[in-house]
């Protein structure tokens, strides 16, 4: 698979995971893999592409679920003077992905994950939202621990 097709199939998987997170933070499911074999075959129906292809969107799905209270934790630490509550589900919902990306994915530089994240806003959220988003990252990039632009 080529570089571009596998960026593509990426941003698909990031794009279903923010989705996915953004109704999940809304409305916490009973049961996860009922919810989700639900949301993916409805994403299946829309673009054709099967479960597979999004299979990178569903280990962000739980790994944002499984850590989000650590995750949380950060965005609080990170976001001086702003009170979590406040903070719009959308932009949270891409943070939590992004950070997510940048504490447990060493697959992924620090910098692609913030990249994203600032490209996702700027398609699902408001104009504000990318110098909010992109500022909380920034401070993250900085206590990784790791060289931004490469994996580890």
């Amino acid at each position: 698979m080529s570089n571009k097709a596998i960026f593509a199939k990426r941003r698909d998987g990031r794009v279903a995971a923010l989705q996915y997170l953004y109704a999940w933070s809304i409305n916490r499911p009973a049961h996860l893999p009922d919810d989700l074999a639900v949301f993916f075959a409805n994403l299946e129906g829309v673009d054709s592409k099967p479960r597979d292809h999004y299979s990178f969107g569903e280990e962000l799905i739980h790994g944002v679920i499984e850590h989000c209270d650590e995750i949380d934790g950060r965005i609080r630490g990170l976001a001086k003077n702003w009170d979590f509550e406040r903070i719009a589900k959308i932009d949270l919902a891409i943070l939590r992905l992004a950070i997510f990306e940048m504490i447990h994915r060493t697959d992924i530089p620090p910098i692609v994950s913030i990249n994203e994240a600032i490209d996702l806003s700027k398609l699902f959220s408001n104009a504000d939202a990318k110098r909010f988003i992109n500022g909380i990252l920034d401070k993250l990039k900085e206590q990784v621990g790791r060289d931004a632009r490469k994996v580890t």
